[in-house]
């Protein structure tokens, strides 16, 4: 390759050790980068079994081959480990700058193992890698972390740290760079396991790209096709502060731990509303859009409240849930989750079924140390969220997330914990959108709407074609093609709504060949194959670690429970073929009837050496 230069760097905590390693041209060629180095190394250099909060665990930080440029919405990163909430592969995305900065540091990602015996940060610059002593940090939220990191080496640093959530290990702590966070499966967590409180790199903007002429006209006709997107513009004017304005009405916005699938009341939570509190918007390095929305709230119990959000799943976790419709509490909820580094949809599902407990009678006032859990009540919200983010009294359990926490309640609660393979899910009822709710059962790292989102459900998008909502087994290939797709565009680490901007098809792997010198990505269908080589290995890595069909299935109330819409579509739905759906999606992808890649598909993907160790 004449292109970029390809390598690691990896940092072991326990000995000090750090050392680059050169990526292979043919790694390189089958899984590009982004969504695809972190699976490949992850499961190349990870033994199976390992307890999530280990020395022994790996945390990949991983930049995109486009990051740093002047391409938009292609400077995302991500985090790769094994889940410390499921035990199953982990990757949680981010945004912000630290992305391009990985980049700019000429790496494509940092690979931490073992574990410091007192805090540390790492600084990387062009002086090398340093660890250094976090005692001081140790115990700061996340801005504070970050506004001293900036003070000690400089305006040009960025970083990515956690909060006093992932020093105590609260399952679900979130990773944060800026006020944006990679929150979903507990990589913060490992984090703080490690006693690592945050990675500063400081350099200056230097990206290498293999054809520079050509990216950067390339980067034109970007420009221009997002221009003439109405997605686009969309996205721009109110981020994701009007999604729930379409969610409700469509009977798919979860209320009180997924019993109804519309909240009263939810005019006072529309995007309208949002807008009114809007002081400013933000956006990740080098995209135009800054669909980033600033909330502030002026007065009231909330007044002061700021927050670089709530997005939409955000917006939902902190009203939906508790059927909470003060628009003043989200916005402080998701400051105090930012600030503490915690996932705010595991966060508010937690509080969410504490709150059906205390109404069911299995939870009182002496178990959540004086707090009435009242539907409504979000003054309780925002002290149970303090009490987790600091382990402190009752939320010392929900620390845990829905599922552990129903163990340590007992007394049936397990009845009411709403998770997949151990992570609880997003903003969208799985039985008002069964395509979504099919991907949280087959989705790799649990329930996500960020691993295999259905705009064809959501927004009635057309391609591949279009879809019952309420279909079952009949739209296997509609999930298949949504969790390919997400992982081919994740090589590139686009931003998730960037696929409904128009440039992706006709571009990305163009601009994947103008960066990189690797010229097969521009061949028909070789980026959709490398999308689905990355799920296959991300299968794979789960059934190395244990899981099989078994663990692709939906919550109890899912399955048994009819869906209560107060008049939205969708009234009495159920999921009720989950099996004649697995029996389909497994045929598709080619696996066993059990969930295991083929020996045959794993060959054809150019997986041998993955094939040799399946069942």
């Amino acid at each position: 390759m004449t292109g970029i230069a390809r390598k690691g760097l990896k940092i072991n905590l326990s000995t000090g050790a750090v050392r680059e390693e050169p990526i292979e041209e043919q790694v390189a060629t089958d899984f590009i980068g982004g969504s695809g180095f972190g699976i490949y190394y992850l499961y190349r250099d990870l033994m199976p079994g390992i307890d999530p909060l280990s020395e022994q665990n790996k945390l990949l930080f991983v930049a995109g081959p486009l990051a740093g440029t002047n391409a938009q919405a292609v400077s995302r990163w991500m985090v790769c480990t094994r889940s410390p909430s499921t035990g199953a592969f982990a990757r949680s995305v981010c945004g912000a700058d630290f992305g391009a900065w990985l980049r700019f540091s000429g790496y494509d990602f940092i690979m931490v193992e073992g574990k410091a015996e007192r805090p540390v940060y790492v600084h990387l610059s062009s002086d090398g890698c340093d660890i250094r002593n976090a005692d001081e940090l140790w115990g700061k939220d996340t801005a504070e972390t970050q506004g001293w990191l900036t003070e000690r080496h400089g305006t040009d640093t960025r970083a990515a740290c956690i909060g006093p959530a992932g020093e105590k290990l609260v399952r679900y702590a979130s990773i944060a760079s800026a006020r944006r966070t990679a929150s979903r499966c507990g990589t913060g967590t490992v984090m703080g396991s490690k006693h690592l409180k945050a990675i500063a790199i400081t350099t200056r903007r230097n990206v290498q790209l293999h054809d520079p002429a050509t990216y950067k006209e390339l980067v034109k006709e970007q420009i221009k096709l997002m221009q003439a997107s109405k997605g686009y513009h969309h996205h721009t004017d109110v981020g994701t502060t009007t999604t729930q304005d379409l969610t409700n009405p469509l009977g798919m916005y979860p209320v009180r731990n997924f019993r109804y699938g519309q909240q009263d009341g939810f005019e006072k939570l529309s995007g309208d509303e949002y807008r009114k509190l809007r002081v400013g918007n933000f956006g990740c390095y080098s995209c135009s859009s800054r669909c980033g929305k600033i909330h502030h709230v002026p007065n009231g119990a909330y007044a002061g409240a700021q927050s670089e959000g709530p997005e939409y799943e955000s917006i939902w976790a902190f009203s939906g849930p508790m059927d909470n419709t003060s628009i003043e509490a989200t916005i402080a909820a998701d400051q105090l989750c930012d600030d503490f580094g915690m996932d705010t949809i595991t966060t508010g599902n937690s509080i969410g079924f504490a709150y059906e407990l205390y109404e069911k009678g299995i939870l009182t006032s002496r178990d959540t140390d004086g707090l009435e859990l009242t539907y409504g009540n979000h003054a309780a919200m925002i002290e149970l969220i303090k009490k987790i983010g600091r382990r402190e009294g009752f939320g010392d359990v929900l620390a845990e997330g829905v599922m552990r926490a129903a163990t340590m309640i007992g007394k049936g609660a397990e009845s009411y914990a709403i998770h997949v393979k151990g992570m609880e899910p997003p903003a969208y009822e799985p039985r008002g959108a069964k395509c979504l709710g099919f991907n949280y059962a087959t989705s790799n790292i649990g329930a996500s709407h960020g691993y295999g989102y259905a705009p064809q459900e959501v927004f009635g998008s057309p391609i591949p074609r279009q879809v019952d909502r309420f279909a079952e087994e009949e739209n296997a290939d509609i999930v298949i093609f949504n969790q390919n797709g997400r992982a081919m565009r994740e090589v590139g680490i686009c931003c998730s709504f960037a696929a409904l901007w128009g440039w992706i098809p006709v571009l990305l792997d163009k601009l994947l060949v103008a960066a990189t010198g690797i010229d097969r990505i521009a061949e028909p269908g070789y980026l959709q194959a490398a999308g689905e080589r990355i799920v296959n290995m991300e299968r794979a890595f789960n059934v190395r670690n244990g899981f099989r069909r078994a663990d692709d299935t939906l919550p109890r109330r899912i399955l048994e429970e009819p869906l209560h819409t107060k008049g939205a579509p969708g009234e009495g739905q159920m999921i009720r073929h989950l099996n004649q759906f697995l029996d389909r999606y497994y045929a598709l992808r080619g696996w066993t009837a059990d969930g295991v890649p083929s020996p045959q598909k794993l060959h054809d993907l150019g997986l041998d050496f993955v094939a040799k160790e399946m069942p």
